[in-house]
């Protein structure tokens, strides 16, 4: 079996590229992608908050794979780029011109030691899956008072902003129930602030003081004790010294699992160091640094920006461009990404800033006479109903 072009990962990313390929005129086209269903994740944030219904983010695979496109609902368990090949799992070889990789991200919760099991518990959720989203809502309205503890990794992970939007909704909820000033809102981070764009840093900070929110930064959990509702987090020491370990109760807890590479990845040659195994690309041309026929994108690649579906819509149409070349034969790739990303930050029921950077860290705004940089509810209804139509409409037609 062979294609021109093989895309692995049907998500975002990998539905997006071959909309566009198909558009470009590329006719053999492969997307290796397992699941039946295509998710749109972005609102799993508003779905946790008890705002938007999960079934609205789910749509069949069948429906979002172009057409023209061969689909092949198979798992991947093997890259190999010296022979040009990928090994399914059901034992298929298929061999490429091009590969496009970009199968999304793993979610470690083995990294934390009782997360999955604080998981199954009455007092802990996570919006990082369809199934957990909607009981962060159901915990959230149950919440009468006590310690709520929201955390994230320092380390990457998709949509980063999306654990202080867990905080901010349900922060908001308790304060329109009455219950905010009967509660402790910690949230609890490895990374040392809110946001690395001070522009973005400011707002946000306005938010947290707003909802009285404890704010924890090098905190990086490492263990959590679903019996006795409490979480273990490892902070730098002082001057230079030991780290030191820091333990934190709960009444409610959301956390944020450590995220990977798929392991098929990290085990092959096109994934970078462990533990992530993100795959290495030139950050603006996003072809791989070692085996020029391969291209990544999306979760799953290395560069230095924010993780979210904001970022793939300005890779895609560069390693589409950089694809064809490729395939044209030309050794100069004439696309280059520079970083863009988005994160809009629910703040508010009705309330959202939305943050827009590049790899200079600077503000990057693409929306007219708008200062996205302050709460706007024009944002909000953007991002509960624009956006959605915008990305199952547009989007993965490859047309935005």
């Amino acid at each position: 079996m062979h294609h021109r072009v093989v895309i692995v990962g049907g998500g975002t990313a990998g539905i997006t590229v071959a909309a566009r390929l198909r558009r470009a005129g590329v006719d053999d086209v492969a997307v290796i992608e397992p699941s039946g269903v295509h998710w749109y994740q972005p609102l799993w944030t508003l779905v946790g908050a008890g705002v938007s219904a999960l079934e609205r983010t789910r749509r069949a695979e069948s429906s979002v794979v172009p057409q023209g496109v061969r689909w092949v609902q198979d798992a991947v368990s093997e890259l190999d780029p010296e022979e040009r090949c990928v090994v399914t799992r059901s034992g298929s070889r298929i061999a490429y011109d091009v590969l496009v990789l970009c199968p999304g991200l793993e979610l470690a919760w083995d990294r934390v030691s009782g997360l999955v099991e604080a998981m199954a518990t009455p007092f802990a959720s996570s919006n990082y899956t369809p199934e957990l989203a909607p009981k962060t809502a159901e915990l959230t309205r149950r919440f009468r008072g006590g310690q709520a503890l929201f955390t994230a990794p320092g380390t990457p992970v998709k949509c980063p902003g999306a654990p202080q939007k867990a905080a901010y909704l349900a922060s908001d909820h308790w304060r329109r129930a009455g219950v905010l000033g009967t509660s402790t809102v910690t949230f609890a981070t490895g990374a040392g602030g809110l946001f690395g764009v001070p522009e973005f840093a400011a707002p946000l900070k306005a938010v947290v003081e707003r909802y009285g929110i404890d704010t924890r930064f090098g905190h990086e959990l490492v263990a959590v004790d679903p019996d006795g509702r409490s979480a273990c987090f490892s902070r730098p020491g002082g001057e230079g010294g030991a780290s030191e370990t820091v333990e934190i109760g709960y009444d409610l807890l959301h956390a944020v699992p450590p995220q990977r590479a798929p392991s098929f990845v990290r085990s092959s040659p096109l994934g970078g160091p462990e533990p992530f195994g993100w795959v290495p690309v030139d950050r603006h041309q996003l072809r791989h640094v070692a085996y020029p026929d391969v291209f990544s994108l999306g979760d799953v690649c290395d560069a230095p920006t924010s993780k979210t579906g904001a970022a793939i819509r300005r890779q895609a149409p560069v390693v589409v461009a950089n694809v064809l070349a490729t395939l044209a034969g030309q050794d100069d790739l004439p696309a280059r990404y520079d970083g863009y990303a988005a994160c809009p930050f629910t703040t508010a029921r009705g309330r959202l800033v939305l943050a827009e950077f590049d790899y200079s860290l600077a503000p990057h705004p693409t929306i007219p006479l708008i200062d996205t940089q302050r709460e706007r509810r024009d944002l909000w209804y953007l991002k509960r109903f624009g956006l959605p139509a915008f990305y199952w409409h547009v989007l993965l037609a490859g047309w935005g």
